[in-house]
């Protein structure tokens, strides 16, 4: 294995060559065929060896075990996932070509989404592994979660004030992951200004997103669109929002004309938000209170309280394979006191982004919280997340969130 000094990776062909200047990866005999069918990832395990000069993070083409060229993309042997997939044509990835992705991203995003908020970059959906950038208002902010992306952040962050012309980036790169790539955690101002708090509009709804300071990159954005299709369930509804942060979904039923609406999360510093989120559009129905969510389901279902719409859009109860069990007990929990809360006839809105969870898995968990509760129930619709969250279906990961709208019968 031999490697280069240090620079941004960025590569060109040689003057009347063909090739690049750069390693190749050759992928083990038997270890191709979910590559072939449009996968972004490679494992350590799949490659059977390296050849050619390289540094970390660098861009390397990809071969088959006949050497026959495949794909183009970031590796990095620290990480288990050693390589990431750019491109699937013998291009130069250069500038041209990143600037090129984004441009794509951003013209999806015009089309489909609103742009005001939004995933502006969702990684590997975008075909730019590792890059995750979300758009408040007129700032953006960036997440670089492989060592490819951060080697060439400072050239991405130049197009993405040519090509989106926010007034600000701001770097939320504080997140465990980037440790099994080398990185270590970091946060900052990138390009421009950026406000402690940023004015954002969903839907119609003013909400204070804290880019700084906030979860993640400081709002939930992946719900926005099942927020929106809410909007049957509330008129004149007694509503409970569990594990509600800043109260998005709170917020929403709200403003579709909720009688009285409950949000509730374990986090004061989240509510405190939330309170001043619903005080700036005016919403006089809705009231936020800190408990712990599991605990306070237990106590309104001893109690009997009922509710018309239920709402349970909890954290990820697992980040890994080996904690499914432990999660799937969590999920059985919180939807089988949820559907004891609602009134028969009445709504209930369940939710998991735990990738390891899948779709059907989740389904299951339902039916079988349905079944312990004795309560009959119907699916109305089940969603995934928003257009600005795009899906690759030859990668299951880019796929990680479930919202099942239900009626609840006796």
């Amino acid at each position: 294995m031999v490697r280069r000094g240090s620079g941004a990776s960025i590569h060109r062909p040689r003057d009347g060559e063909r090739g690049f200047d750069m390693a190749t990866v050759t992928l083990r005999k038997t270890r191709e065929t979910r590559v072939r069918g449009g996968h972004p990832w490679i494992y350590a395990s799949e490659i059977e060896k390296v050849e050619g000069a390289f540094e970390n993070g660098d861009i390397v083409d990809v071969a088959d075990f006949r050497g026959k060229f495949i794909g183009r993309g970031f590796y990095n042997p620290q990480s288990q996932i050693s390589l990431r997939v750019l491109t699937r044509n013998d291009e130069p990835c250069d500038r041209e070509f990143f600037a090129r992705r984004i441009r794509d991203a951003w013209e999806y995003r015009k089309l489909l989404c609103d742009p005001d908020s939004c995933r502006l970059i969702y990684s590997e959906s975008d075909f730019l592994p590792g890059l995750v950038v979300d758009k408040f208002g007129d700032i953006l902010v960036l997440q670089s979660l492989s060592l490819g992306i951060e080697r060439i952040k400072d050239m991405l962050c130049d197009l993405l004030m040519e090509i989106v012309e926010p007034a600000g980036i701001w770097e939320r790169s504080d997140v465990p992951v980037r440790r099994l790539e080398g990185l270590e955690q970091t946060t900052g101002l990138l390009r421009g200004e950026v406000p402690d708090q940023v004015d954002m509009v969903e839907n119609g709804i003013h909400f204070l997103v804290d880019v700084k300071h906030g979860q993640k990159t400081g709002f939930f954005l992946d719900q926005k669109q099942n927020r929106a299709a809410m909007a049957p369930f509330c008129r004149d509804a007694k509503v409970l929002d569990c594990f509600c942060h800043n109260g998005s979904f709170a917020l929403h039923a709200a403003k579709f004309g909720a009688k009285s609406v409950l949000g509730v999360d374990i986090s004061e510093e989240a509510l405190e938000v939330a309170r001043e989120n619903a005080r700036i559009n005016g919403f006089e129905n809705v009231t936020f209170e800190a408990h712990n969510c599991f605990d306070l389901l237990r106590e309104l279902t001893d109690r009997g309280e009922q509710y018309d719409l239920v709402i349970l859009d909890p954290p990820a109860f697992t980040k890994n394979k080996a904690a499914v069990q432990s999660a799937i007990r969590g999920y059985k929990e919180i939807n089988l006191r949820g559907l004891k809360l609602v009134r028969p006839g009445g709504f209930l809105v369940t939710c998991s982004c735990s990738q390891h969870v899948l779709p059907e898995m989740f389904q299951d968990i339902v039916n079988q919280a349905a079944r312990d509760a004795k309560k009959r129930i119907r699916l109305v619709e089940f969603r995934t997340q928003g257009y600005d969250h795009p899906i690759l279906p030859q990668s299951v990961e880019t796929k990680y969130l479930k919202t099942m709208f239900i009626q609840v019968m006796e």
